[in-house]
């Protein structure tokens, strides 16, 4: 792989559900330039600064090389290893261990080159299935327990971006942030054009509320409140579309009384919106057609009741009949899917997983394994657990208790710092051959560097673990690692695309989808309709109708929250410190606060303080604005200490979180603080 060349690839960044084409212009083991694809047909040619950042990961003299062992937990006690003593020493553990007693957990570092595909997940999970460990879904840190909320509903596919742009006539960000989904944009800016209104609703005035016609700004862990007050409005004054509640829902007698007590003005002095704002959205939204939601993929669902904003809002397109219809419905959201969309999900191997003791895929159960010593060893595939699980302190506890944690990754991260024992060094996304899947697209992301130094994908070490650990030989039956992507590709969906027929067309595929969600108004339920009335949740002991519950009364008096940034990204690449022009531009954490909570405290902007609460505090910088309303506070995710301030508690019961073939055990991730100067 020598002399010069330009390489079609994707970012590795894996903002879903707007994935971004990129061209890298390579020469002998090195990077020379990264820029946006023009044929792209989802980015079009855009590139963000996070895109633009990914050339920094080749050749970065922070980069994992060789694996390192340490018998000692210390900064001190790492030592260079060959690849069979690190890998005979983790076999060795796993059989000491148990399966059982074995947990094997990934992040959006895994996906940097097969978000969409899953294909790396998939083998990790291939490979807990045929060992009989504890495998966890990694959906539960990110957009798992808002689709559970949408689901329990029944409309979890979404319509395009393109359908949006060409179609909606009223586009309501509810939570959703273009920093997240920044290839949405384009398409926001179209539907403008064409005279729709945009309205953005978020705990802060985002990036998305400088494209918006109206800003509307309410409590944190208030959005289900919010859903019943437009419900009252558009029931009680009939704006209801009665053809489609009669044919394809159930329940609407019993939410039309359920709602009658859900007054905009009950829903004012709960969200601190103006009732009459509320009324006004209410008729807007129920008499302009079509009429979509896009609904935040995942910062807005982390609170105790954040499942039940996505259910209650998903009701909405319900009663006003702009499901199944172009422009209509729910919109982008990340990890949802259009209408047609799908894998063939075979390479699971469902059917070899033995029976056994498994630890649920809820968060604050695995926090629990850890801590009790049911999980004793641990491996890691890209991600930072000590940055991404809530209420860290106790994670910390469980990770320091563990046999031996073994973390593979491309950097070193807050969890290999403090707790690894064995860190193994991976591949990049232009190292080896993967595969992408946007709402729309597939696009093979071909291999462009040979692999620095001892560097190894998790494909690799899954196969030689496996002979060290007496698997099945049937555990990796491919010949090279086209054959686990065509294995997934192979679906109806995908046109049973496989790596030589995607390499043959230039590495972009079309899917097999419609722009349209749920066009044959058939849905997520048991009874097909969307369901208002759930007696799948009443069985799971949750509310059968759409409900708001507070969040925990608290002493503290600011509700904090966290979300994504236009430099971040989730916690792979260290959470972008690894990465020069991230780490510059976004250099220390730093916390939004009101002008009047700052002033009540003596803060000026740019002061050090201290951010704390019962579980523990953290340090930063305040960031003093008018964008973000007294009582909040925000602060980008991901920062080293930042979770040790959120609650590790579960959302939803055990029985709950496999209801859906993603992971919905996320912990509450709530949090009451108190601010003081340093």
């Amino acid at each position: 792989m020598t002399g010069r060349r330009t390489v079609r690839t994707m970012c590795p960044m894996s903002c879903h559900p707007t994935l971004c084409g990129m061209l890298v212009e390579v020469e002998d083991g090195r990077v020379l330039s990264v820029g946006g694809d023009k044929d792209n047909p989802d980015s079009r040619g855009f590139l963000c600064v996070r895109g633009q950042a990914a050339g920094e990961i080749i050749g970065n003299p922070k980069r994992l090389l060789r694996p390192l062992i340490r018998a000692r937990r210390s900064a001190d006690g790492w030592r260079e290893a060959g690849w069979d003593e690190a890998l005979d020493l983790i076999a060795a553990r796993m059989k000491a261990a148990g399966r059982e007693a074995v947990g094997l957990w990934s992040g959006h570092g895994l996906f940097a080159n097969n978000y969409g595909t899953r294909v790396g997940a998939h083998l990790l999970r291939r490979f807990a299935n045929f060992f009989g460990c504890q495998w966890w879904s990694p959906t539960i840190i990110c957009w798992g327990l808002g689709a559970f909320g949408i689901g329990l509903t029944g409309a979890l596919e979404v319509n395009t971006k393109e359908d949006m742009g060409e179609h909606s006539r009223l586009i309501v960000l509810w939570g959703a942030n273009l920093a997240s989904q920044p290839n949405t944009g384009r398409y926001l800016s179209a539907a403008r054009r064409r005279g729709a209104h945009v309205v953005t609703i978020d705990v802060r005035e985002t990036e998305t509320a400088g494209q918006s016609d109206e800003f509307i700004v309410l409590k944190p862990g208030t959005d289900a409140a919010l859903a019943l007050g437009l419900m009252h409005v558009i029931i009680g004054e009939r704006r209801h579309d009665h053809d489609f509640v009669a044919k394809h829902t159930i329940g609407f007698e019993a939410l039309a009384d359920h709602v009658k007590a859900a007054s905009p003005e009950w829903a004012a002095a709960i969200t601190g919106i103006p009732a009459e704002r509320i009324a006004a959205l209410a008729r807007r939204y129920a008499d302009t057609r079509p009429a979509m939601i896009l609904i935040g993929g995942s910062s807005m669902h982390k609170g105790a009741n954040g499942w039940q904003g996505g259910r209650a809002i998903a009701c909405l397109p319900a009663l006003t009949g702009d499901l199944g219809v172009p422009g209509g419905g729910l919109g982008p959201r990340h990890g949802a899917r259009t209408h047609g969309q799908d894998l063939n999900n075979d390479i699971l191997a469902l059917d070899r997983r033995p029976l056994g003791r498994y630890v649920p895929d809820q968060m604050s159960r695995i926090t629990e394994a850890l801590v009790d010593g049911r999980v004793r060893v641990l491996l890691l595939a890209g991600t930072d657990m000590m940055s991404s699980f809530a209420e860290t302190g106790r994670v910390g506890e469980g990770l320091e208790r563990s046999d031996l944690v073994v973390v593979h990754d491309l950097f070193m991260n807050d969890t290999a710092r403090r707790f690894a024992d064995v860190v193994l060094p991976s591949t990049s996304w232009l190292e080896e051959v993967g595969c992408k899947s946007t709402n729309t697209h597939l696009y093979l992301t071909e291999q462009a560097l040979e692999p620095p130094g001892e560097t190894r994908s998790l494909a690799w070490i899954l196969r030689q673990l496996a002979p060290r650990l007496g698997l099945a030989a049937d555990f990796y039956p491919w010949v090279d690692d086209d054959g686990p992507i065509d294995a997934v590709l192979d679906h109806p969906s995908t046109g049973h695309a496989t790596v030589a027929a995607l390499r043959a067309a230039g590495g972009i595929g079309a899917l097999r989808i419609s722009h349209v969600a749920h066009p044959d108004r058939r849905f997520d339920t048991p009874s097909g309709k969307v369901e208002f009335y759930s007696e799948r949740a009443l069985t799971l002991g949750l509310p059968p109708l759409p409900v708001f519950e507070p969040l925990p009364a608290s002493s503290y008096p600011l509700a904090f929250r966290q979300g994504r940034t236009l430099t971040q990204f989730h916690g792979f690449y260290d959470h972008g410190r690894a990465l020069p022009s991230l780490a510059a531009a976004d250099p220390e954490p730093r916390l939004w606060i009101a002008q009047n909570d700052a002033a009540a405290r003596g803060l000026a902007d740019g002061a050090r303080i201290r951010i704390f609460n019962e579980r523990g505090e953290f340090e930063a910088r305040a960031l003093v604005t008018r964008r973000i309303p007294a009582g909040t506070v925000w602060m980008r995710d991901g920062w080293e200490g930042l979770n040790e301030l959120t609650s590790g508690r579960p959302c939803i019961p055990d029985a709950a979180v496999g209801l859906f073939p993603f992971g919905a055990g996320q912990a509450a991730f709530d949090a009451m603080v108190e601010v003081e100067a340093v």
